[in-house]
């Protein structure tokens, strides 16, 4: 483990960390999430002005890398272990998937909207929270399910065959997990009339999410880490061990954790490589076109294999401790 320290160096480099480990999170929360949303009241869902919304995705990645870069928790996740282009795939098409999305809504919500009870009223920014907390509901609960359900399982496998834990991750998903995940979150919010302009800032909130939740950036966010769904607690989630992954499902909160007894946090637990990935699995596919043929092969197929080993299973026993408390 090699946890970057803010204590020691030149003065401008150890300012540089401070700023990273506490401000970070709210330039991405707040920055970011406030800039789209300025964007978007702008008129840059429309026309040219959307290339402004692929400039701020472009430049919250760039800040992503730079924080795991000036404040890694673990340096060696900052080099690629043969999955850089693999990632870089993942992340293109899948966030073409969401962003190309957008375009649908107008005809998805006049297929699907039951009764337009939107609260257009409201300031955009209160539209754009109250979409994000519904959508984090559907989501959360599709993601759950995905370690319960064989068929769901074979898909979300991609995702937890990850060997290092940065930005990048949120993103390297099967592209079929991510259209259910996304359609259990956005339906809900079409059938009551969910606006173009909203739906766009969601989208950049979700992109958002994925590289702070994911990130390789030592950053501290005090006690709302037990609220909010970032790294500190997702990495319990990528531990690999049968079981003991089932836990911090949530995307944007950990608020369903809560509720559904899912929730795990330990302090004073450190993570490498060897804790991450799939222990039934240790030879999943890597490549890009494996990863996305591996679920319709029966090699893709769940197993119910227990955490291996005595540290796996000591892992297990203690994560559901933790869970229970």
């Amino acid at each position: 483990m090699s946890t970057t320290t803010i204590t020691t160096g030149p003065l401008p480099a150890r300012a540089v960390r401070t700023a990273v480990r506490y401000g970070y999170v709210p330039a991405m929360l707040l920055g970011v999430n406030g800039a789209a949303i300025a964007l978007t009241t702008a008129g840059a869902t429309h026309g040219a002005g959307k290339v402004w919304l692929l400039v701020l995705l472009a430049a919250a990645i760039a800040a992503s890398f730079a924080a795991e870069h000036l404040l890694p928790y673990e340096s060696d996740w900052n080099r690629p272990l043969g999955d850089g282009r693999r990632d870089a795939a993942h992340t293109l098409v899948n966030e073409t998937l969401i962003l190309g999305s957008l375009a649908a809504i107008p005809a998805l919500a006049a297929a699907v909207t039951v009764a337009d009870t939107w609260p257009h009223h409201w300031p955009l920014w209160a539209q754009v929270l109250a979409a994000i907390l519904a959508a984090d509901a559907g989501i959360t609960l599709v993601h759950y399910a995905s370690h319960k359900i064989g068929m769901l399982w074979r898909f979300h496998a991609v995702h937890h065959s990850v060997k290092r834990f940065y930005g990048l991750n949120g993103l390297m998903k099967h592209p079929l997990h991510q259209t259910i995940e996304m359609t259990a979150g956005i339906t809900p919010l079409l059938a009551v009339g969910l606006p173009v302009d909203v739906a766009s800032a969601l989208a950049l909130a979700v992109a958002a999410q994925l590289l702070l939740q994911h990130s390789n950036a030592d950053y501290r966010i005090g006690p709302a880490k037990h609220v909010l769904a970032l790294n500190e607690g997702h990495r319990f989630h990528h531990l690999k061990w049968a079981g003991i992954g089932d836990v911090n499902f949530g995307l944007f909160t950990l608020i369903w954790d809560h509720a559904l007894r899912t929730y795990s946090y330990d302090g004073a637990r450190r993570f490498t490589s060897d804790d991450l990935g799939m222990a039934a699995k240790p030879h999943y596919p890597v490549r890009y076109l494996a990863q996305l043929a591996e679920p319709f092969k029966t090699s893709g197929a769940c197993t119910t294999s227990p955490a291996t080993g005595t540290a796996g299973t000591a892992a297990l026993e203690g994560a559901r401790s933790r869970a229970a408390q």
